[in-house]
């Protein structure tokens, strides 16, 4: 399994812990905020990398 597929993965298993634990809406709250604000902690040129391989990637 590909390395993107392990993390999809997790990310399923922590969401379905997380609505078991939490409820629904905080557990959402939760799993779309942490994202968010990771994304906007970052420098504007680590942003602009973050872009930049998103792009390449798109283009395979």
């Amino acid at each position: 399994m590909s390395k993107s597929g392990k993390i999809a993965v997790a990310g399923v298993a922590a969401a379905v812990v997380l609505f078991w634990l939490v409820g629904f809406w905080a557990g959402l709250a939760v799993l779309i905020g942490v994202p968010a604000v990771a994304y906007l902690l970052l420098d504007s040129s680590q942003k602009r990398r973050l872009r930049g391989i998103s792009r390449k990637q798109i283009g395979r």
